[in-house]
């Protein structure tokens, strides 16, 4: 179908205000990050390295930043394993209660921060609190699992829904047996859709923030913490430009591959 010209105009019109809404702010922190002055500004004064080399060298930067790698990896653990098990228990099985469990499992991405945030932080302080468990990195990293499974169970029941059956039926067919047909079948079927959502969940660990408040506890810090607590320091705000410009860049690597993975065909896999 052809759109009328004033219409496509108009598309475009409307696309790049939308683009220019998202990204233009991207785009002024990173500049930001080479001006020579110490505040936040436009035009810069001038461009400068330095807060790029103070930064590599910032302590409590490189802490939080490892701090915020540990946390999204072992989340993104997680949420492969039971995000991958229910998709598959969804989409393969029928059993009562179905379409009531696929709903629980999506309705955490779906809860404000800080209501999923209170929730965890008055579970394990007043329920679990007398048996022992203390907000530390251990809770962060549940509470991050918590919305990471999400991400792993839709792209994996995506998958699931567009192979279909008949492949896995033509290989017990053939004489494989389930744990054959699993691994050399299934398996290959899935694994861009579980890449990407390894991608997908370990870049939304990595830059939250609203969660991790209310179950890190004082001693732990990760880097979007330590962002916010530096920002409106004088003395860090530099260093914290350069943090999120970094962080800005890098965060295009997994969202592209996320994108490019779950794009590609189930035949293309197999």
């Amino acid at each position: 179908m052809r759109l009328p010209a004033g219409l496509r105009r108009s598309l475009v019109v409307f696309m790049v205000i939308g683009l220019a809404i998202l990204y233009l702010p991207l785009l002024l922190i990173v500049l930001n990050s080479f001006n020579s002055s110490r505040t936040f500004g436009f035009p810069p004064s001038g461009l400068t390295l330095e807060w790029w080399q103070k930064a590599a060298g910032s302590s409590g930067a490189l802490a939080a930043l490892g701090t915020s790698v540990f946390a999204g990896l072992f989340a993104t653990g997680i949420a492969l394993i039971l995000g991958t098990m229910a998709a598959f228990a969804v989409q393969r099985y029928r059993f009562f209660g179905r379409s009531t469990i696929s709903f629980l499992v999506v309705l955490p991405i779906t809860l404000p921060g800080i209501v999923t945030g209170i929730a965890l932080n008055a579970t394990f302080t007043s329920v679990l609190g007398p048996f022992g468990v203390g907000l530390g990195i251990a809770t962060v990293i549940i509470g991050h699992a918590t919305f990471c499974i999400v991400i792993v169970f839709n792209n994996v029941q995506a998958r699931l829904r567009r192979m279909g059956t008949a492949l896995e039926e033509a290989s017990a067919d053939l004489g494989a047996t389930g744990w054959q047909t699993f691994w050399r079948v299934t398996i290959p079927g899935v694994r861009g859709a579980l890449i990407a959502g390894a991608l997908l969940a370990f870049a939304l660990s990595f830059d939250e923030i609203v969660v991790t408040t209310f179950t890190a506890g004082p001693q732990v810090q990760t880097l979007p913490l330590w962002i916010f607590g530096n920002l409106f320091r004088p003395n860090q705000a530099p260093v914290v430009n350069v943090v999120a410009a970094v962080l800005t860049i890098v965060a295009i690597v997994p969202v592209w591959l996320a994108q490019r993975l779950s794009g590609d065909s189930v035949s293309s896999r197999i």
